[in-house]
């Protein structure tokens, strides 16, 4: 869960970096591409961390974990948009 977070918050500051200002053309086009990628990339591993931590409260709680649920609203669903 550790390694996640810090894959997330690395994808952030990927994000966060500006766009080069003397890029133009395709090379432009090619980064702001990239940053989409990597914003589309950590909204996945940010559902799939939240996904991971409910099963890990699901084992502590019950001792079981469900494979049907669906852990996908929540923490992750604020920042996707």
């Amino acid at each position: 869960m550790k390694s996640m977070e810090a894959a997330i918050n690395n994808m952030i500051d990927e994000v966060k970096k500006p766009v080069d200002p003397e890029a133009g053309g395709s090379a432009r086009k090619a980064e702001l591409q990239s940053i989409k990628q990597t914003a589309i990339d950590c909204k996945e591993l940010l559902v799939e961390r939240q996904r991971l931590e409910q099963m890990v409260k699901d084992l502590k709680s019950t001792g079981v974990i469900e494979e049907a649920k669906d852990y996908s609203g929540g923490f992750a669903e604020k920042f996707s948009k």
